[in-house]
């Protein structure tokens, strides 16, 4: 019993487990980003939600690149201000291609 005796090894233990709630609860909050409604296309950040209109967006892609042996999709929106907003698979929850072909069918991005 090692746990009850070592004072340090039950301190990293604990911070370790706060620390493994802490990412679970962040991640749970995180997802999904990206949401169709009757104003626009809505992104929900961390601290705060922005909604564009279909006039506000300049472009809507899909980015490809490989990373570690394996090919990582990254949707981009491009908006007439200047931003551009990038989701990652982790942010949609799904694949970003079957979030473009959703985008394109509600008039999103151009066909």
């Amino acid at each position: 019993m090692t746990v009850i005796t070592d004072p340090p090894g039950r301190v990293l233990a604990g911070i370790a487990g706060v620390g493994l709630l802490t990412f679970a609860t962040l991640s749970w909050r995180a997802r999904p980003k990206l949401a169709i409604n009757q104003d626009g296309l809505t992104v929900a950040g961390w601290w705060k939600t922005r909604t564009y209109r279909r006039d506000d967006i300049r472009a809507i892609r899909i980015t490809e690149f490989r990373r570690i042996a394996r090919k990582v999709r990254l949707l981009e929106i491009d908006t007439i201000d200047d931003h551009l907003v990038v989701l990652t698979r982790w942010d949609l929850g799904t694949d970003p291609l079957d979030v473009l072909d959703v985008l394109t069918e509600a008039g999103f991005a151009p066909r």
